[in-house]
Formats: C-alpha cells, structure tokens, sequence
C-alpha cells in the first residue's frame, strides 16, 4: 500500500499545516500530500477559518522539496478551466514537477450561493466538468488551443511556460458517481480518488471504473486508484492501520485524513503505525 496525507485548510493555521507537510516531507513512507478547494469549513461550523486552497498549496510547495502535492479536489466550478490550467503550469515549476492537478464537478452549495456562483443542475454540472477537462488537457500539452463549447470558448489560447512534466501535469479526478464522473476517469484521470466508504463499495466503483476503460479502449491499470481514510485520534492509531489493512489490492494508496489540530507529532504517528 502507498500511503498520502491530506489536512484540509479549515480550523487550523498555515504554520501548523505548514509543520504537517515538512514532516511528511521527512518520513518517506509519505509519498503526495493534499489540502482542499473549498472557501467555507465542510462537515463543520461554517463560519469557522477556511484559508484558499490553491494559494496555500503554492506556500507549501515552496517550503517541501520531495513530496507530491494537489489540492484534493479543484471544483471546476470556481475558475475558468484556461485560469487554472495556467495556475497548474505555474505551480508544476515552483515544485519541480511535483504538482497533482485534483479536479471534480464542484457541490457546495452554501458557499457557491453566498458568492452568487451557479452550481447548477447535475447535468450542467457535469457538462462543465468534461469541457474544462478537454479544455485543460488541451492547454497543458498543445501550443494552442480552440475550442468551442456550451460553457467554454477558447481561440488560439495559449498556456506558456509549461511544467516540467510530460506530457502535461497529472490529473486526479475524484468521487464516485458511475456514469460521469467515473467516465471522465476513465478518459482524463491519471489518478482516481474515492471519497471513501467500505471496501466493498470502493471495488464496486473500481469496476464501473474499469468498465469505463474497456468502453473507450483504455488500460485501467494506468490509473492509480487511492480513497480517503480518516484518523480518529480518540479510536487510536490502530483503527487507521486495520483500515488501510482492509483496502489492501482495492485501492493502490490510501491517503490518510488528518483532521485539526494538526500538528508534526500526529504525523510521526501515523508514519510510525503504519510503518511497522
């Protein structure tokens, strides 16, 4: 099992996310790390900190210099897909081409409403995941780009200079819906991420996965697959190693949520139990 963290920018400060990542930098058993694309606190007190994703995934990348890092997942919803394939070339340089381009369709509708974005209907939503994906594709690896769509127009667009990955930065897509977004897995994903669930229903989706590829002619074997796993300070560390024992030839990686506080002595923790 390969493992990664991820520590969402919510409820916490930099400097403790920033002592987080360094020590997973340190501890090769780490190898990618992840925060979130979100503007508001998720599955906690809404009015709580929330620092910016991308900008705080730009601080850590100066401040790391081995492991992988993404925003688990980018919500297509918030940028222009042409802004953020341009954020991604930029961000692939400053890490020396450790950059994971996470994306997904986007759902949260409190903040989203607040900022007067449309979210819209699951098949607008969904539309405009699979355009931004072939618009961003596109942008990462040609020297121009047109396209024509119902949400996106590109003439002759440029993205320069490019990251120093070939042939353009990885993508992750995440979640698990079974008929787009395991689609566009299927035809965009380097990586897929299931939000997490039984080991079970993580196969289930894994299949429906695979059977995406073998539709478009794809090898599902060049997809990583990964899930979230939570650590539970109050279960013991245990816990998280009987859970990640259980996904073992489900998923290739298992990337541990660590919750706030966040904190260098959590990490060496993990690291430790799931060492041994």
């Amino acid at each position: 099992m390969r493992y990664g963290i991820k520590t969402s920018p919510q409820e916490t400060t930099y400097d403790a996310m920033k002592a987080c990542w360094q020590a997973a930098d340190e501890l090769p058993i780490f190898e990618s790390a992840w925060n979130f694309d979100h503007f508001y606190p998720i599955f906690s007190d809404p009015l709580g900190p929330c620092l910016e994703g991308w900008v705080t995934l730009s601080a850590l990348a100066e401040c790391t210099s081995r492991i992988r890092i993404g925003c688990l997942v980018t919500g297509i919803v918030y940028r222009h897909p042409a802004v953020l394939a341009n954020m991604a070339a930029t961000l692939d340089i400053v890490s020396g081409g450790r950059l994971e381009l996470g994306i997904g369709a986007g759902w949260n509708e409190e903040e989203l409403d607040a900022y007067g974005i449309e979210l819209g209907s699951l098949t607008t939503r969904f539309d405009r995941l699979d355009e931004g994906l072939e618009v961003i594709d596109s942008l990462l690896r040609n020297e121009w780009t047109d396209f024509q769509g119902e949400h996106f127009t590109l003439t002759r667009a440029r993205s320069e200079p490019k990251g120093p990955q070939k042939p353009r930065v990885p993508i992750t897509i995440g979640g698990a819906g079974r008929k787009r977004t395991l689609r566009a897995a299927a035809r965009w994903a380097d990586h897929w991420n299931h939000p997490g669930g039984t080991p079970e229903s993580i196969a289930e989706a894994k299949g429906v996965l695979h059977q995406h590829c073998a539709d478009i002619g794809r090898d599902p074997s060049a997809i990583l697959t990964s899930c979230h796993v939570r650590y539970d300070h109050d279960a013991g560390v245990q816990q998280l190693v009987d859970q990640c024992g259980a996904l073992e030839g489900v998923v290739d990686m298992a990337i541990v949520y660590v919750p706030a506080p966040h904190t260098e002595a959590k990490v060496g923790i993990i690291a430790d139990a799931l060492s041994s």
